[in-house]
């Protein structure tokens, strides 16, 4: 609401979790008393380019109370009081401070020059997970997207439900198609932003802890909207059931598209039609470079699996609409195994056509 109205605001939280997306959107900062450069917070922060303040151990966050408070000293501060925080060096201030936007100059505009002035030597590319991401990216210097985690895109608040649906009840989706369809739309605005240039797209690769809410964050309104009714002791118990002790080994990754296999049809189908949307709708200028990344690959018939799929869905899609989009299908080596694999995964070959499965 005070964004709404004009206001520069800081959000305050113990720590963040999916359900606070929104606010951290509107917010000009993030403030988190638990965390570290790994957290929710810090990966959403840099991911959109907001100075964030993360696992500050010296205040207390009260949600309930709106208020930031400093243990040392018990200097209160409530929801409008005017502070400030600097990303960059870990501080939070109790007065206004000047802020300006940051210039890639100094030694890191020095590093990334040497990168540009070397053609095929190196190339930078960025994080990004939506067109207004991928367009700052460019405008940085970026030369293509190294990753887009199709994950992130879930997180706005009329998206996430969707998500949460299907960890809680693992049931078909009644919103599949819309799901498809705003992927699509995403899709698109990537591969303008970065015409010319690779995008590579993560499948999705949802671990649990970043798409479940806190328990002090349910209450009968998020039960009844995620399929318990207001029965808020069910969720709960149901939550607690599903707390994995190492998300690396949950129902995620390459993982959700083998029990899932719809979820990789749905989208391969996105992202190679957002391709043909571009390249239809701007003749001649449009050039997009679509490369599919299939995740946390640990075997060969996990990674031959979904390159199958994500390759019958594009040709199907080519075929069908006369388009000529050029896509690559690889995967990023997370896990040991893979490491062990990789060049058996690299030489894999389609049955069907004899033609390279891993680009």
């Amino acid at each position: 609401d005070l964004k709404a109205k004009g206001e520069s605001v800081i959000l305050a939280r113990e720590t963040t979790s999916p359900e606070d997306v929104g606010g951290m959107w509107a917010a000009a900062g993030i403030l988190t008393a638990r965390g570290g450069m790994t957290s929710h917070a810090a990966v959403v922060a840099r991911g959109w380019g907001k100075p964030c303040v993360c696992g500050c151990s010296d205040i207390v966050v009260s949600e309930v109370d709106e208020t930031v408070i400093v243990k040392e000293t018990q200097l209160t501060f409530r929801a409008g009081d005017v502070i400030s925080i600097n990303g960059a060096t870990g501080e939070v201030i109790k007065n206004p401070i000047e802020v300006k936007i940051p210039k890639l100059e100094g030694e890191l505009g020095t590093l990334l020059g040497w990168a540009d002035q070397e053609e095929g030597v190196m190339k930078v590319l960025a994080n990004a997970d939506s067109g207004p991401d991928a367009t700052q990216a460019a405008g940085n210097g970026a030369q293509g997207i190294g990753l887009c985690r199709t994950e992130h895109m879930f997180f706005s608040p009329e998206r996430l439900p969707v998500v949460r649906r299907w960890i809680f009840h693992n049931e078909e989706l009644d919103d599949f198609e819309h799901i498809k369809e705003f992927q699509r739309s995403d899709f698109k605005e990537l591969f303008k932003a970065m015409n010319n240039m690779h995008v590579t797209i993560r499948l999705l690769d949802p671990p649990l802890h970043e798409f479940l809410p806190r328990p002090e964050q349910v209450h009968e309104k998020v039960a009844e909207e995620l399929g318990f009714g207001k029965d808020v002791k069910r969720m709960l118990a149901r939550m607690d059931s599903m707390h994995e002790e190492n998300p690396m080994l949950g129902l995620r990754g390459c993982r959700l598209g083998i029990v899932k296999p719809e979820f990789t049809k749905m989208q391969a189908e996105a992202i190679i039609s957002a391709a043909a949307d571009f390249m239809e709708e701007a003749p001649g200028i449009a050039n997009p470079h679509p490369r599919i990344m299939i995740p946390l690959i640990g075997s060969i018939n996990e990674y031959k699996n979904q390159a199958l799929i994500i390759k019958r869905e594009a040709e199907r899609i080519r075929a069908e609409r006369g388009i000529d989009v050029q896509y690559e299908i690889g995967t990023m080596i997370e896990v040991p195994r893979a490491a062990i694999i990789s060049d058996k995964i690299a030489n894999l070959k389609d049955d069907a056509d004899g033609k390279p499965l891993c680009n």
